[in-house]
């Protein structure tokens, strides 16, 4: 039967399953259909014969959801004109809604030939047949029992978001069912979901759960993707983190995680990686887009189109120049956002999607069609905002739908905290939102992602642990990752039994979780900082499927004591609306009591001066953040706690003695929090007129009437 051109993919209907297929150069099409698992020998072949808008479409009926099926794809092969069409390989649907196991690049999934001595050339095809090896698509039955459970909505200012790996998060995890480690049922685990509750976060960032590919070159070093920032299926959730089978129940389990967080008040993020595919650069294995239409799925050297232009690092740009390839991210986003019910997504390396003919720029058709978009506009929409491409470096520069990761704000607070000189006036930027940054453009403090640390990079014990990287188990000879991390190992490289240091280090932890929870903005954790997880100096695990990243879950005392602060001053946090602000402070004054929403103060007490902002040595200042002049009410119009803070922060090596302010606000203060003390309650200390700030310390004030 000649089915329909929409959807794309493979949909069932009750009675069959309608496939349709992109492909404008392709002069041919077959769908090949599998038995079960075991088999991988075609029992059916089935030429497309009905194509309507380049949409290669067919109807089968009586097949049913479980029923595994791919493509091959015929045109010319020409490489130098960029056409790779081989119909020896057996391609994966851009659209499979479900990819069936474990995906590793073999020999038979290049497109091109081999000599004996295993040297490439790619203007050879290559006759090998990939359909034993290649991973097959899985037709799914999209019914789902979600219990009435609805998406929470949580606004993007009281949002505390803590970014995870599916798998590392649970792998070791005691509590948990080992069939259940590492997986979305693992996720799913009611100890799992209470430590989220209990810690505070309101969301969870997923990394890349869109199915990928592990490359050659690290399976060659049995390493692996581990990360899994090498996507093949848009659609379709990795098939590895699925307890219940990879033949299309990993679907389903996807969405009963899901649930189990909404249930609960959790949100969903999830980190995608449309920017560019697994299948590499010109070298790369043919599994899907490269043989099913190359010149449309990839941006092409215009000179030499053998050749992609690679504004990713990765060998290849997804060209969201074409309407077809900008159509597959819309529809994935939309699909997760319906069908799996996902709150929000970051985009990995967004300044690649949003490249026009030239030049990242607002107007980009990707981002005109997100604004239009009446479902993806609403929801919670993070850039990453660079690439590897010239003027791809786009901090503040998103449209005002969305939300950035703020690498400015990570490197002042690093820096700051280290002890660098002429840090306070950027320091103060980042503690107030960023307002240089996104005030201008119309947007909001939280449209600043601040984060200190995240998967890429030093974890946060590492960060107050080692000055140089230690990559050597990566197989790169220790010249991967990056090597100005900012960081500084308090006195000594890694390990160590001296106690002054093991006690300065766990002062900094604080003093960095501290200053991300109370700064304006929305916070991310990375998983693990919230106890001192280590990656033994490694800062860039993204092959290490192993103990060096995943999480560890037998905690040393120091470790409980290290949750325990983060835990409270997450409350903290939520107890005090003037710490995230929907709206940015003003600076103003009220009835001429010289009375403003916030001030800067220097150690007398008084308002930093022009000079004093400019001075190299100063490290110690105040932020007075003003409650009652918020003037803010909750989303049940209730009006918010007016509360006045005073945020203390000093980063030089000896104390400083603060004189704290008392004109009109009242003279006594009572102490919420102080780096200094490695305290696991609420300190009840009241002071007045002095405080003495210890050496690289932060202190949270809140006045008393």
């Amino acid at each position: 039967m000649p089915g329909k051109p929409y959807p794309l993919g493979a949909t069932f209907d009750g009675n069959g399953v309608n496939f349709a297929l992109f492909s404008e150069n392709a002069t041919g099409v077959k769908l090949c259909l599998f038995g079960q698992e075991e088999d991988d020998q075609v029992y059916d072949v089935i030429d497309i014969d009905e194509v309507t808008d380049y949409v290669w479409h067919v109807y089968v009926p009586g097949l049913k959801p479980g029923q595994r099926y791919g493509y091959r794809v015929y045109g010319r092969y020409l490489p130098k004109k960029g056409i790779r069409f081989n119909p020896q390989k057996l391609l994966v649907d851009p659209y499979a809604k479900a990819i069936e196991g474990r995906m590793e690049v073999k020999d038979s999934m290049f497109d091109y030939a081999f000599d004996r001595n295993l040297k490439r050339n790619v203007f050879e095809k290559n006759t090998l047949d990939s359909v034993a090896e290649i991973n097959k698509c899985v037709v799914i039955d999209t019914s789902f029992d979600w219990e009435g459970v609805e998406k929470p909505d949580i606004p993007m200012h009281d949002s505390i978001i803590y970014e995870l790996h599916v798998k590392g998060f649970t792998a070791t995890h005691p509590d948990i069912p080992e069939a259940d480690r590492g997986t979305y049922r693992g996720l799913a685990n009611p100890k799992i979901i209470d430590y989220f509750k209990d810690l505070g976060v309101t969301a969870i960032e997923l990394m890349p759960i869109h199915h990928f590919v592990h490359n050659k070159f690290l399976l060659d070093q049995g390493l692996s993707n581990y990360w899994g920032y090498n996507s093949i299926g848009f659609f379709a959730p990795h098939a590895e983190y699925s307890a219940s089978g990879m033949h299309g129940e990993q679907v389903n389990e996807f969405k009963e995680m899901v649930k189990a967080c909404h249930r609960n008040g959790i949100e969903v993020i999830l980190d995608v990686v449309y920017n560019h595919t697994g299948e590499g650069n010109h070298l790369g294995p043919s599994l899907a887009f490269r043989g099913i239409d190359n010149q449309n799925y990839y941006r092409m050297d215009p000179s030499k189109p053998l050749y992609y232009t690679d504004y990713t690092g990765t060998g290849n740009t997804l060209n969201m120049l074409s309407s077809r390839t900008l159509q597959l991210v819309m529809d994935s986003l939309r699909y997760w956002a319906n069908e799996m019910q996902v709150d929000g997504f970051r985009f990995d390396l967004a300044s690649a999607l949003a490249r026009g003919l030239y030049d990242v720029g607002k107007l980009s058709t990707f981002l005109d069609t997100i604004h239009q978009d009446p479902t993806i506009s609403q929801l919670k929409l993070i850039a990453e905002p660079w690439d590897l491409g010239e003027g791809g470096y786009q901090v503040g520069n998103f449209p005002v739908l969305w939300a950035e990761w703020n690498g400015k704000y990570r490197d002042s607070v690093r820096k700051f905290w280290r002890g660098d000189e002429s840090q306070v006036s950027e320091l103060a930027y980042r503690l107030s939102g960023s307002s240089d940054l996104y005030q201008d453009n119309g947007k909001l403090p939280s449209s600043s992602i601040n984060f200190v640390t995240a998967h890429d990079g030093f974890t946060l014990h590492d960060l107050v642990s080692y000055d140089q990287k230690y990559n050597e188990a990566n197989g790169e000879g220790n010249k991967d990752g990056e090597s100005n991390n900012l960081s500084w190992n308090s006195g000594e490289e890694g390990p160590t039994d001296d106690p002054e240091i093991q006690t300065l280090r766990e002062k900094r932890k604080r003093n960095f979780l501290s200053t991300l929870l109370l700064s304006q903005g929305v916070p991310m954790i990375s998983h693990g900082d919230e106890y001192g997880r280590s990656q033994l100096g490694n800062n860039n695990a993204y092959c290490q499927d192993n103990t060096i990243a995943w999480m560890n879950w037998n905690w040393t005392k120091e470790q409980q004591q290290l949750f325990e602060f983060t835990r409270r001053i997450i409350a903290i946090r939520k107890e005090h609306p003037v710490t995230h602000r929907r709206r940015y402070f003003k600076n103003r004054q009220i009835q001429g009591e010289g009375i403003k929403d916030i001030r800067w103060l220097n150690t007398d007490g008084i308002d930093m001066s022009r000079e004093e902002w400019e001075t190299s040595f100063i490290r110690c200042m105040g932020m007075l953040l003003n409650g009652e002049l918020m003037q803010e009410m909750d989303e049940y119009g209730n009006n918010l706690r007016a509360d006045i803070l005073l945020i203390l922060v000093n980063s030089y090596w000896e104390p400083i003695s603060f004189t704290l302010p008392h004109e009109v606000v009242g003279a006594q203060w009572k102490v919420l929090v102080d780096t200094d003390r490695d305290d696991r309650a609420a300190q009840e200390e009241v002071v007045q007129n002095v405080y003495q700030i210890q050496a690289r310390s932060l202190v949270l004030l809140k006045n008393l009437k």
